[in-house]
């Protein structure tokens, strides 16, 4: 629920002082009485911002998120003045890490990385992915700026133009992962600028600062699954960085992102990798860490996040929860969209 204190024009409607606006519905005035919310999740339509999200998460796409527009309409008209969500807690906590003993060794680091591939047979098509579970429990706040910035890149692009774009970030994407995965493989060394692709060429410049301070590659591309939460999901990489052993997601992006806060779910997909990782009897060691590598089409140096292990665990928590959601959603049929 998004609560105004001044006029603004939203697309369709102008708001008045004493309105309430939320993602779906308008409350006429903000002393009627409204809904006891359950869940911050319950009012969301999954399946219409569904393949939004998925663009969000993927590691094959970009992240170029809609998290800076909202700074715009600050800038513009002013802070959003809205309810506070409470924040909720799992109902129950099931460990991330399984085995501290394999945590400071991080098992056998000789061999070339480990790429397990994703199985969904023999049962597995009914284990949903770590994408799948945060589009499907997206709160009303996100949907909120996602519709925005959907509705803003149709209105400059137009609608054909909007799917060019997407499907452009796609292969950018799976480019620029290919080229990363060339560099860890071999030792961190990237080839020269002229035997790249120009859709890749800044995104590498922006990461070669970070390739150095990178060592000891175990996983690449590799498929994670927790047995007892019963979920799955595909880990960029796994290795060190400055010494800290550290499950890795790379991203792209067109415009800055130096905060954690500006990598939308993200900390919560790495969490989620990480614990499903640590309980994987494929995998002989532990990670409490996390990196989150943001790359730039300009060339200029990269963010790279770090998840320590503290934040870890809060990113596990919000993981939890909204695990437990969605399995609720799925016990009453209302989940949306089976991919």
């Amino acid at each position: 629920m998004f609560s105004f204190k001044r006029m603004v024009y939203t697309g369709r409607v102008i708001v008045p002082q004493c309105a309430s606006l939320s993602v779906n519905n308008f409350s006429a005035c903000q002393f009627l009485p409204s809904p006891k919310r359950h869940s911050p999740y319950s009012s969301v339509d999954s399946e219409r911002y569904s393949s939004l999200v998925k663009s969000v998460m993927s590691s094959k796409v970009s992240s170029q998120t809609p998290e800076t527009l909202k700074a715009e309409d600050e800038h513009i008209f002013g802070p959003v003045v809205r309810e506070q969500t409470p924040s909720s807690e799992p109902k129950t906590f099931h460990p991330f890490l399984q085995h501290k003993d394999t945590l400071e060794t991080g098992g056998d680091s000789r061999g070339p990385p480990v790429r397990i591939p994703l199985n969904r047979g023999q049962g597995g098509a009914s284990v949903p992915s770590v994408t799948r579970i945060l589009q499907q429990t997206l709160s009303p706040d996100q949907i909120f700026y996602l519709d925005r910035w959907k509705r803003r890149m149709i209105e400059k692009l137009g609608e054909e133009g909007f799917e060019q774009y997407s499907q452009a970030l796609f292969r950018q994407g799976k480019l620029f992962h290919s080229a990363v995965e060339d560099a860890l493989t071999s030792g961190g060394a990237l080839k020269r600028k002229k035997e790249y692709t120009p859709e890749v060429r800044g995104y590498l410049e922006s990461i070669s600062h970070t390739l150095e301070d990178m060592s000891e590659v175990k996983a690449i591309e590799s498929a994670v699954q927790h047995q007892k939460l019963n979920y799955i999901g595909i880990a960029d990489c796994v290795a060190r960085y400055r010494g800290v052993l550290c499950v890795i997601d790379w991203k792209t992006s067109e415009k800055p992102k130096p905060f954690l806060s500006n990598t939308f779910d993200n900390p919560i997909q790495v969490a989620a990798y990480a614990g499903a990782l640590n309980s994987d009897a494929n995998y002989k060691y532990q990670v409490e860490n996390g990196l989150i590598v943001v790359a730039y089409k300009d060339g200029s140096p990269a963010h790279a996040h770090q998840l320590k292990s503290e934040l870890m665990l809060e990113y596990w928590n919000t993981w939890l929860t909204r695990l437990e959601y969605y399995n609720e959603k799925r016990a009453n049929g209302a989940l949306t969209e089976k991919r």
